[in-house]
């Protein structure tokens, strides 16, 4: 029998490689190709500083995932010959504002005192920030570097997984929209719309925004929602931009990445002028010489959002042997759940304690 994983984005696939080398056979339901897919809208950033800002278990578990991170971008190098084009320079957040500058270097202050001071980040004036990033505009007028920070290229990294999982004997059947779940301890069928059978003896529903609706078979609340993030890319450029903030990045194939807008729209993935002005605005008050470079693509996608903004890991209580994960930050911690989270699919003690992202926390 097989492990189902319903969800064929960088969460599912990352589970899906993990638990094939754990011995597993699985087989990944992708969707189809007009489903609502963060994967393919992603940023790429391996993102820690400013995480888990009011939860410290978040920034720990964000951090233990980057720290896993060169080691998952080296195997996945090994067995498929796809550079996931990760780097881990480090980060720096931009300000153009003193007093947002101030109050965000006071709360990751907080956060690093919860956390025994394991928590590096620098506060840059403007003057320093300009001697290791020139190309900064007068009205910056400072950042925060961080050594934990880096980025990938997110598509690449979606393909990579595809071929690993592919090659460690793994199934993925794509348009496979999944219209219902029977489910029993460990015991499993999920009917396709094409009314193919998949049946399992584990389940992991990762299905992003589509979990909500096989959620309640399944046993779980999925008290999530999508939010909206444009972005915006460049013509590619020489590359000056060595470290990503989480607004800008330059990409490895030099076009420049500029996004991180939240828009609360609903299940709707189109652009908006406003939108899309404001982002190019930022990206001018950060580097001038912005304002001469074409743009040659754009696109909306929907982020998952759960209510206080972190990762879901349920079990479910009605049918054992099914999960429940989801996140906003699946790029950062696509190396937690390939390393770390088949251990918890498999409730095996070697498991991370991550009862604390449990959906019994939405019940107090």
């Amino acid at each position: 029998m097989a492990h189902i994983i319903i969800g064929g984005g960088v969460v599912g696939l990352s589970i899906a490689y993990g638990l094939l080398k754990k011995g597993k056979n699985v087989v990944v339901l992708d969707g189809a190709d007009d489903d609502f897919r963060a994967s393919r809208g992603n940023f790429g950033l391996i993102w820690i500083q400013g995480k888990g800002e009011k939860a410290p278990h978040y920034a720990m578990w964000s951090r233990q995932s980057a720290n896993l991170w060169s080691a998952f971008a080296k195997d996945l190098l090994a067995e498929t010959g796809v550079d996931v084009a990760y780097q881990n320079a480090g980060g720096v957040d931009y300000f153009t504002d003193d007093n947002v500058l101030e109050t965000r270097a006071l709360s990751l202050a907080n956060l690093a005192e919860q956390l025994d001071d394991d928590y590096p980040f620098e506060i840059l004036d403007h003057s320093r920030l300009k001697a290791i990033v020139p190309e900064i505009g007068p009205k910056v007028v400072g950042g925060i570097y961080s050594p934990m920070d880096g980025h990938v290229n997110p598509l690449f990294l979606l393909r990579a997984l595809s071929i690993a999982v592919r090659n460690a004997g793994g199934k993925i059947k794509t348009s496979a929209r999944v219209v219902s779940v029977t489910a029993c301890d460990r015991d499993f069928s999920a009917l396709l719309a094409d009314g193919t059978r998949i049946e399992g003896d584990a389940l992991v529903l990762a299905a992003g925004l589509g979990s909500v609706e096989l959620a309640e078979t399944l046993g779980f609340d999925a008290p999530i929602r999508p939010q909206q993030g444009q972005v915006l890319i460049t013509e590619k450029l020489p590359h000056f931009l060595k470290y990503p903030s989480g607004t800008i990045r330059q990409v490895n194939e030099g076009g420049v990445q500029i996004g991180a807008s939240k828009r609360e729209a609903g299940a709707n993935d189109s652009e908006d002028i406003a939108t899309s002005a404001s982002l190019a605005q930022h990206a001018i008050d950060i580097f001038p010489h912005l304002e001469q470079v074409k743009l040659v693509r754009s696109w909306a996608a929907l982020r998952i959002m759960s209510p206080d903004g972190y990762p879901i890991y349920q079990r479910s209580q009605s049918a054992r042997g099914a999960s429940f994960v989801t996140c906003h930050s699946g790029i950062t911690l696509a190396a937690a759940h390939a390393r770390l989270m088949p251990d918890w699919i498999l409730e095996r003690n070697s498991a991370p304690d991550i009862s604390q992202f449990s959906e019994s926390r939405f019940h107090v």
